[in-house]
């Protein structure tokens, strides 16, 4: 059976996935571990590759922050598909907010219960969702380690991919309040996707895998 690696993004664990679906597929669910303090992204999706043991042929999926690190293990293998959601296949998709944030890096003195038990800050990414839904990700959030999304914050504006391998797919938002859709090429759009919809319209994105998947 075919394998497919799910990575999640910044603030969140495997649980993101917990309604997608991959039939006729193994799922392996990839979980952070902590960087080393040199570690760029492009170093840590590698770590991420030999941990795993992803190998060519498999198909990696990446939310967010995962689907970055998807597009840099694709470079080195001969993957089958590379899935990106919710996410931006090189940094010319990035938003404008990028460059302020590399000359301003003010995440490296935020407090680091601000980041993890911020929920003006998760309600601004996620946007209005249920209840339930706001729980299991403030929850994701809470579990997260300071020191991981300190680097990844860091890790994500110094990013500068600008190669698409072959056999890559991708679905985006049209509320996404991280990644604007207008600068994202060649992606299906789900209309009112946020930046979550990966888990508030499960739905629609395992009607879009399943297309994706069956495509040879």
């Amino acid at each position: 059976m075919s394998r497919v690696f799910m990575i999640p993004g910044m603030g969140a664990d495997s649980r993101i996935y917990q309604h997608i679906k991959t039939d006729g597929y193994e799922q392996v669910l990839v979980n952070w571990f902590e960087p080393d303090e040199n570690d760029s992204l492009v170093s840590y999706a590698q770590k991420i590759k030999a941990q795993y043991g992803i190998a060519d042929g498999d198909i990696v999926i990446g939310n967010s922050l995962g689907g970055m690190m998807a597009m840099e293990i694709s470079k080195t293998l001969r993957l089958k598909k590379t899935i990106l959601i919710s996410s931006i296949k090189t940094i010319n998709e990035a938003p404008g907010y990028f460059k302020l944030f590399r000359a301003l890096p003010v995440y490296k003195i935020l407090p680091g219960w601000l980041i993890t038990h911020s929920t003006k800050i998760a309600r601004h990414v996620v946007g209005n969702i249920g209840k339930h839904q706001m729980n299991l990700f403030a929850d994701m959030l809470h579990q997260s380690s300071v020191r991981f999304l300190k680097w990844s914050m860091g890790a994500v504006l110094r990013w500068d991919n600008q190669i698409i391998p072959e056999n890559t797919f991708h679905i985006v938002g049209d509320n996404d309040r991280v990644f604007d859709h207008h600068r994202i090429k060649n992606a299906a759009v789900v209309h009112g996707g946020t930046h979550i919809m990966i888990f508030d319209r499960a739905r629609e994105i395992n009607q879009w895998l399943a297309t994706v998947l069956a495509v040879e």
